[in-house]
């Protein structure tokens, strides 16, 4: 499909973003060809209070600009977490924020004088993904958004696949560790209990009673003990990064076995804030699902082509083209 001919905006238009994460809410007013002429971020409120957040970081935002630009400002795209009624504009449900069945309403496009688009975070993100960057020209592609929770989305056959009221595939909360970790969804041994970026995190502290605030700095350390092995040293802690790494990747896998035999994916794109790890990540990924797999291909793993900034990227597209397909 040319996405030009769907329901879009001309090319002067400008657009505004909204990635709601459950610690940040991101957002940027875009040009077309991506330039960002404003952008701000602020806390994640716990609750309720979240839309409040988003309202004021709009508004800034908007302010920011000349009269000429602000009229120029035509759509805008508010991403959000959990589960989204988008058809109805609910927010049903989000644990890592804390807010169940919110009616967004009109309260948006009332604000700022201007149509708003309500979707689900990773699914605009994933669409992104799949459309304008690393799935490239293959038509099924599972993309896997990893930061503080685990999700993605599903193409098969050149088609974007949405399911029940529009949500993207949970796969953070397939169960895989059954003598694990309680979820905070009320599962026990949830993919993003072992593999998230939070959950990475605390593994490594639980591992070494080193203080861990993230991710990074687990991958980091695995990496400053890799090149110390070739030189012949021996890094302190440097087992336990592995076997936390090890860990997540084990989990990982597992969860995406059904998925993949399900629909045959060619490419697996890994995206979100857990995919700076580049190829710490990838590869050791890319070995254990060739190791696990027997009646179908493994599917190619690579890197996500926006990064962090797939959720910013999605809300600007969407905003633009105003339709995931």
């Amino acid at each position: 499909m040319n996405l030009q001919t769907v329901i879009g905006l001309g090319p002067q238009a400008l657009v505004l973003g909204l990635d709601v994460g459950g610690t940040t809410i991101k957002a940027e007013i875009s040009d077309a060809a991506g330039a960002v002429l404003a952008a701000g971020d602020v806390a994640t409120p716990r609750g309720p209070a979240a839309f409040d957040a988003m309202l004021t970081l709009g508004d800034a935002l908007l302010d920011k600009l000349a009269e000429s630009e602000r009229a120029r400002v035509e759509r805008a795209a508010v991403l959000l977490p959990g589960v989204v009624d988008t058809a109805n504009s609910i927010a049903v449900f989000s644990a890592n924020v804390g807010w169940r069945d919110i009616e967004v309403g009109s309260r948006f496009t009332e604000r700022w004088g201007m149509p708003v688009l309500i979707e689900h975070d990773v699914a605009a993100a994933g669409w992104a993904e799949w459309r304008f960057g690393a799935g490239g020209d293959r038509g099924t592609v599972c993309v896997v958004i990893i930061g503080t929770g685990i999700s993605g989305t599903l193409s098969v056959g050149g088609r974007f696949v949405r399911g029940g009221i529009g949500q993207a595939g949970e796969y953070g909360h397939i169960a895989v560790r059954p003598d694990g970790l309680p979820c905070p969804c009320g599962n026990t041994g949830c993919v993003e209990t072992v593999a998230s970026a939070a959950a990475i995190a605390r593994a490594y502290t639980r591992r070494t009673g080193i203080e861990c605030d993230s991710a990074a700095m687990v991958f980091e350390r695995l990496a400053n003990a890799d090149d110390d092995a070739r030189d012949g040293g021996t890094r302190a802690y440097d087992e336990h990064a592995r076997a936390v790494v090890d860990d997540a990747v084990d989990a990982l896998a597992d969860g995406l076995l059904g998925v993949i035999h399900a629909a045959c994916p060619e490419r697996i794109v890994l995206g979100g804030g857990l995919a700076g790890a580049g190829e710490a990540l990838a590869q050791p990924l890319r070995d254990a699902l060739a190791a696990r797999l027997r009646v179908v291909p493994a599917p190619e793993v690579v890197l996500g082509a926006f990064g962090a900034r797939a959720g910013l990227t999605g809300a600007a597209l969407f905003a633009r083209y105003g339709v995931l397909a």
